[in-house]
């Protein structure tokens, strides 16, 4: 099977990008090894028509990696405008910062016809397309527009919230009409594939059977994989790390005081401002442990353009420099702040460094950094894992110290639990994760879709009547036209 890999953003390598988990930095080892061809953003715009849409194309691993120049015109309603300012902040539940205009929504759709028009390139009669997240909730639609009739899958890496919520983005049952285009629909958790099918039942009335719901497309696979790392390889990464500059600089510094870590983006959905609340108490409550254990916290600047987070920039800053001012000494920290990326081999050694792990997400849809975190500690002196309970890990790791990230002293008072854990149940928690992990890793999750595409996809489209259209316009175009909005897609 010739696969093509989708997504908005791809990796061209961890050696010099700055990484913090996510998406990419997953893919890329087992795209590598796979031989897939993977197509995403170049991160530029190109202003006109294009003749070759792909910028750069070049070999990565077994196979290679195609990259586009997205249209200038719509880049900024499509990425700021739509996609993270009414699908993100949806998609974890804060419908209170959903804010996009019909624009945005039509420079959505825009972009994700070109993405189809590029990919028609790589389409071969053995060609299965894997579309990656949020940002191509339409493409499978779009790929059908234009004749496709290979296997099409869709992963969201997100959560998938309630239909009450998804009810608060325009366009809603167009986006969700255009998704039953995908043979396979994976969520990472259980419960947002009920709340998939809800909506399916509920909003669209649609009949759901052992999780297959059929549509105007044909049948439609909803299933759960939930994503992983490869933990034998991050294990070892760590343990080199050790030795790296800023990792033994960091280990220098902390004159024997104990250090908690969280490596998140500077993003509402991280729970970053309850987190350090959670630190302030916790001093105050136990002001003993003072001296005794100070926060690294690595926020990688994101979406900087957009509203919401310059708020949260400029609020966490004032946050962290008034409990340093509370808690701190002429020769002590509480918190070191960092607003910068690190290498995927630096996280490692700092990982391993720090003896309490807080990864205390609002929503997350997994957070590959629990994960992380756990696979790079010493098996001998094993540091502690503090989760939030909305967080997909929280499924798999089950040992780690589970919270609840709006209940502050609750959060103070398990992270001084994990600051002062006995080494004998710091093990036992350990080797219960690290079992999960072993037994659920990316190339596992890697392997289980694209198998389960393969065994959906002949199903799915046998069943369509071939002379039946699969899809007489965009549907966007139907939802503008009806609004009376003039607007002409093409």
């Amino acid at each position: 099977m010739n696969l093509v890999v989708v997504s908005n953003r791809v990796a061209r390598g961890t050696a010099h990008e700055p990484m913090t988990g996510g998406l990419a930095a997953a893919l890329l080892p087992v795209v590598e090894k796979s031989g897939a061809i993977w197509v995403g953003s170049s991160g530029r715009v190109r202003d006109g028509a294009q003749k070759e849409p792909f910028a750069e194309i070049e070999a990565l691993g077994a196979g290679a990696l195609a990259m586009l120049d997205l249209p200038s015109a719509h880049y900024g309603g499509y990425y700021e405008g739509f996609a993270n300012s009414a699908l993100w902040p949806a998609l974890h539940s804060r419908s209170d910062l959903i804010c996009a205009t019909e624009e945005d929504y039509r420079s959505y759709r825009e972009v994700n016809s070109f993405m189809a028009r590029a990919l028609l390139r790589f389409v071969k009669p053995d060609t299965a397309f894997w579309i990656q997240d949020y940002h191509f909730l339409a493409l499978g639609a779009e790929l059908r527009h234009l004749g496709v009739t290979r296997p099409i899958g869709f992963f969201l890496h997100t959560p998938w919230p309630t239909r009450a919520i998804m009810g608060g983005v325009s366009h809603h049952r167009e986006l969700i009409e255009a998704m039953l285009a995908y043979d396979l629909i994976g969520f990472q958790t259980q419960d947002d594939r009920e709340n998939f099918l809800d909506y399916l039942a509920s909003d669209l009335g649609l009949e759901i059977k052992n999780s297959v719901v059929t549509s105007r497309y044909g049948k439609s696979h909803i299933k759960v994989f939930p994503i992983g790392i490869d933990p034998r390889k991050f294990a070892e990464q760590s343990a080199r790390a050790a030795s790296h500059p800023d990792v033994s600089r960091l280990r220098r510094s902390l004159n024997g005081e104990k250090l908690a870590i969280g490596v998140d983006r500077l993003d509402y959905s991280k729970g970053l401002v309850n987190r350090i609340k959670a630190f302030d108490r916790m001093w105050t409550m136990q002001p003993a442990l003072a001296r005794t254990v100070s926060l690294l916290q690595i926020a990688t600047p994101s979406r900087g353009a957009i509203e919401a987070y310059g708020n949260l920039q400029s609020e966490l800053a004032k946050l962290v420099s008034d409990v340093n001012g509370r808690h701190g000494e002429v020769d002590w920290t509480p918190i070191r702040y960092l607003n910068k990326g690190y290498s995927q081999t630096v996280l490692a050694g700092l990982y391993r460094t720090a003896q309490v792990g807080v990864v205390t997400p609002l929503h997350d849809g997994m957070n590959l950094v629990a994960k992380e975190y756990v696979a790079a500690q010493n098996p001998a002196d094993p540091g502690v894992l503090v989760l939030s309970k909305f967080a997909g890990a929280a499924n798999e790791l089950d040992t780690a110290l589970l919270v609840n990230p709006h209940d502050i002293d609750g959060m103070a008072r398990t992270i001084a639990t994990a600051v002062t854990m006995p080494l004998h149940e710091r093990r036992m928690r350990w080797e219960a994760m690290m079992a999960k992990l072993r037994a659920s890793t990316i190339q596992q999750w890697f392997a289980d879709f694209v198998d389960a595409l393969q065994e959906t996809a002949q199903e799915t489209r046998s069943e369509r009547d071939p002379a039946e259209p699969l899809i007489d316009e965009p549907l966007a175009v139907r939802s503008l036209r009806s609004a009376g909005s003039g607007v002409q897609y093409h």
